[in-house]
């Protein structure tokens, strides 16, 4: 089969740093690969995934107005030229117009909240050859509800990245690992710790300016270096691994309505239970009370952090396995891939 993938212009693929999406992008052209289809991929003209043949697009823009249409024509020339049989977008809807109403088999895969007129008149233009999927259920029903047919495909973690450590020492640190950013609520993961008794790593880049500046110099910074509050910045994978294997949990209490949240997968699949809120997409993710706890405020963090030793970590890790793993997501893809071409 030949797949053309496309990502969005704004970060190669695979990203240098940050990138969760371009992440899960360059593992999806090297699991194509891997089962013998034939991939293209059009992305950020500096992308270094290895695929069969790479295409660049011509505008970096926000996908509005005249970037939409330069990049519109990119995704054009390059199904021209590489003339897929199946053409796999992480990218964004506007740049499939002039491709819609054709017979060529599209799948629109959403990684952020979505919904709206354009899916209703992208779904009516593209009929039986569109498709749409969504990174969680939550996601999914969204777009159901402005049409089209849709079908949920979990991202997903690549396993032999992430190390299982089956056990913790007693005094392992809490972890929170996420941009340092109010929506995330770090502010709460440090109340949390310090109620607790527990050191908390804070690991994750953070704003220069602009309100969430004023969030960190007025939540934040204040704690760091008191009761065993430490920030490390923004970490590279090996430091993740280390980060979440030594962790007694990640603890990241979110104040919005999550689409699907990677390092959540991440941190199972190392073993490590999850603190959360029982937002968007997190539902689908963690299960209770057996790979982590949901909670509503710093009082149920203390205690979710209290029943930690009630979490077995290789529950956690079969969860990833079984759920959350690139070869099972990949797999799934390629099944829709196939019905669309019977």
């Amino acid at each position: 089969m030949k797949i053309l993938l496309t990502a969005d212009p704004a970060i190669p693929v695979p990203p240098v740093g940050y990138g969760g999406i371009e992440r899960i992008v360059d593992a999806l052209v090297r699991a194509y690969r891997s089962r013998g289809h034939v991939v293209g991929l059009l992305a950020h003209p500096d992308s270094s995934s290895e695929c069969d043949a790479r295409f660049g697009w011509s505008s970096s823009g926000d996908g509005r107005g005249l970037g939409t249409l330069s990049n519109a024509s990119s995704l054009f020339r390059a199904t021209s030229a590489f003339q897929p049989e199946i053409l796999h977008s992480f990218s964004r809807l506007g740049y499939l117009i002039p491709l819609l109403a054709g017979s060529l088999p599209k799948v629109m895969s959403y990684q952020r909240h979505t919904g709206g007129s354009q899916i209703t008149w992208a779904s009516r233009l593209g009929r039986r050859s569109l498709r749409f999927t969504g990174c969680s259920e939550y996601i999914s029903s969204m777009g159901r509800e402005a049409g089209g047919n849709w079908r949920t495909v979990h991202n997903f973690v690549e396993l032999e990245k992430l190390t299982f450590v089956q056990k913790r020492p007693a005094d392992a640190p809490l972890l929170f690992l996420s941009r340092i950013e109010s929506i995330k609520g770090p502010d709460l993961a440090i109340e949390i710790a310090r109620s607790s008794g527990r050191r908390l790593i804070l690991a994750g880049n953070r704003a220069e300016t602009g309100p969430e500046r004023d969030f960190w110099d007025s939540s934040i910074a204040r704690h760091l270096g008191r009761d065993g509050i430490e920030w490390v910045g923004e970490v590279n994978d090996r430091q993740k691994n280390e980060l979440l294997g030594s962790a007694a949990a990640l603890v990241v209490p979110i104040r919005w309505d999550e689409p699907f949240g990677i390092v959540f997968a991440e941190a199972l699949a190392t073993g490590t239970p999850v603190i959360t809120c029982a937002r968007g997409a997190t539902r689908e993710i963690i299960d209770d009370g057996v790979t982590g706890f949901f909670i509503g405020s710093a009082a149920d963090g203390v205690a979710a952090v209290d029943r930690l030793d009630r979490i077995d970590h290789l529950e956690c890790r079969k969860a990833a396995e079984t759920r959350f793993s690139r070869d099972i997501c990949a797999e799934q893809y390629l099944e829709l891939f196939r019905e669309m071409q019977r």
